[in-house]
This record gives structure tokens, sequence and C-alpha cells, in this order.
């Protein structure tokens, strides 16, 4: 696999457990699995009346998202809360930043307000891994997603949702489909898919929504759909990024569903209890049919609950993180 320019140093102690969390690569599958194992053990946070857990009582995050959101955004904003979090929502749009403020200013006034924690979403690869070098040590940053870059809270929580229906992933053999050149999901699934052992990871789209170096991180490419298919255990349906497409990609949408959509006839060639995932938002007949996203099959609407456990194991372990670093920082210095 090729290396992630983001390096992943920074985001972990000197005993290797997260303060930042700003990308998947480099993170073994001994701390993957131990997020898992952290967000199956805040699920039955949801179910409980009283929804809350005072782990970040006391503390303040901050969702800092230069780009729209709505279930990402919201589910960030659960999770700190169930974890007794103050939260404060940031509109950039009408924030000082869109008044010419720049963007370590801003930083330096939300840490001069004693925040904890920043979640960053931003459409420049390597926002947050900057925001992480700028800001002063004990803030978390966590990365809502940049670019074309990484989501790794997503493929978490994708993770978490294979585990749940599968067990393991040792065997399992999983597709992507779609859009992978402008994803940054699928980017993050592959590194996280390949650290906890899954058999095989192929990519299915047209050879004009896929990047170039897509081999070199560890998947079968299949340009067929109807091929791709066969002997698969999950398939994850990624959106069609019109935003993000300069020139024409793609025919039309009609052609690109007849060829990659997700019907009831293309899902009958994988194995049965394949499970169909969707990262949202979903655009129904045009990656998939309307049928197969309600479907028997479909964990789409579980990937959104379990978006926010992974969300509350991540600011909680690295908001514990930080106050190790710290403690640990405050004692080589008495030691000196």
């Amino acid at each position: 696999m090729t290396h992630d320019p983001y390096s992943h140093a920074l985001q972990l102690t000197a005993d290797g457990q997260l303060r930042h969390f700003l990308t998947l690569d480099g993170l073994g599958k001994d701390l993957l699995t131990d997020i898992l194992d952290t967000a199956d053990s805040f699920i039955e946070v949801g179910e409980r009346t009283i929804k809350n857990v005072p782990l970040l009582r006391g503390r303040t995050v901050v969702n800092l998202f230069f780009e729209s959101s709505t279930r990402t955004r919201s589910t960030f904003e659960l999770a700190a809360k169930r974890l007794s979090a103050d939260v404060l929502n940031l509109d950039i749009s009408t924030s000082a930043t869109s008044k010419g403020e720049s963007l370590s200013d801003t930083l330096l006034n939300l840490e001069a307000m004693a925040s904890d924690m920043f979640v960053v979403r931003h459409s420049q690869s390597g926002a947050p891994h900057f925001i992480a070098e700028s800001v002063t040590p004990g803030v978390a940053i966590i990365n809502a997603g940049d670019g074309r870059h990484a989501h790794p809270t997503q493929a978490m929580l994708d993770m978490l949702t294979i585990r749940q229906r599968k067990h393991n992933f040792e065997g399992l053999k999983v597709a992507i489909v779609g859009d992978i050149l402008h994803s940054r999901v699928a980017r993050s699934q592959i590194r996280a898919l390949n650290a906890l052992g899954a058999a095989e990871i192929r990519v299915i789209a047209p050879a004009t929504l896929l990047p170039s170096d897509i081999e070199a991180l560890g998947c079968r490419v299949e340009y067929n759909m109807v091929e791709g298919m066969r002997d698969l255990d999950v398939v994850i349906m990624l959106r069609l990024q019109r935003e993000r497409m300069a020139g024409a990609l793609l025919p039309s949408e009609r052609e690109f569903y007849r060829l990659y959509g997700l019907s009831q006839d293309k899902l009958a060639l994988a194995n049965p209890g394949c499970l169909v995932m969707h990262p949202g938002p979903i655009n129904r007949g045009v990656e998939i049919e309307s049928a197969v996203a309600d479907g028997p099959q479909s964990v789409i609407l579980n990937q959104v609950t379990n978006g926010i456990a992974v969300r509350m194991a991540v600011m909680s372990m690295a908001m514990s993180g930080q106050v190790e670093e710290r403690s640990r920082l405050r004692q080589e210095s008495g030691a000196l």
C-alpha cells in the first residue's frame, strides 16, 4: 500500500494511543479493533432512556465544518453530547473566516475559548493535518472528511456494521462500486479493510472514475459489474460526486445506472446474505435501486446508527490520549 502523505505519527501518543484521528494510514489491526470494541460498548448507551456518559464532561467540542454535511455533522454533535461535552457548531458561512480572517487566527480565537477538540470537515486534502500541527498541544483534532484524502470515521462505522453481521473480516470479499476517483470514503475503507484482514477488496467502476494508483492500494479492479459482483460478501455503493467532477466523466446517469447501478438482478449474483451498504446521501435510480436500498440485505440505516457509537469511541479515545500525553510531558519536565 502506498504511504499516506499526511503522516500518521502526528495522531499517536508515545505509547501508540490516539491523540488525533486524521487518517487510517499506518494504524494497525489492534488499534482499529480497539476502536471497534469501544464503539460496541457505546451501542448500549443509545438504547437507554438517558443517553449520556460523563467521559467528556466539562470539555468543549467545536464542529468546524467548511463543507456542508447532514449525517456526519449531526452524528458528531450527538456523539459529543452523549459523552456530556459542551458543543459549539461553527457556521463557516457567517464566521469571521468568510470576512477574511485566516484559518490560523480563527483557530487561535477558538483555543482562547478553552476548546478541547475540533471536528474538522474541509474541501482541501490535508486541512485537518495542518490544523493538528498548528493548534496548542492538548487540543484533539478529528478528521470529518478532507478533500479526496480521507474520511476515517465513516470507514470505521462501515467496519463496525460489517463486523456486527459477519463477525470477522477474514475470508470476506468486499466490493466498492462507483465514483472511486472522488471518494475519500473509498480510500479510508480500503485502508481499513486491508488492516483488518479482508480476503479480497474489489473496486468496480468505469476507468474514468478510478484513480491511477488504485491497484497500489491493494485492490482488484473490475470494469464489468456483472463479473465483479460474483461471490461477494459485502457491496458498498458510492455516490456520484457531480460537484467534484470536471468534464464529461460519464455519458449519462441513466447509462451509469444500467452498467454500475445496484439492482436486484445484480445483487443476486453475489453470495446469499451479501450486505448492501452506502455512506449516503443516496441517489436512488442512479447508484442503487430503491428495492435494494430498502431491502432485507441493506444495512444503510444501521451505518447511520453506528456512526454515533464510532464517533463517541474516537472522540473519547483521542481525548484520553491527549490527557495521558500531557501527564507524561509534565512528569518528564518535572524530572529535569
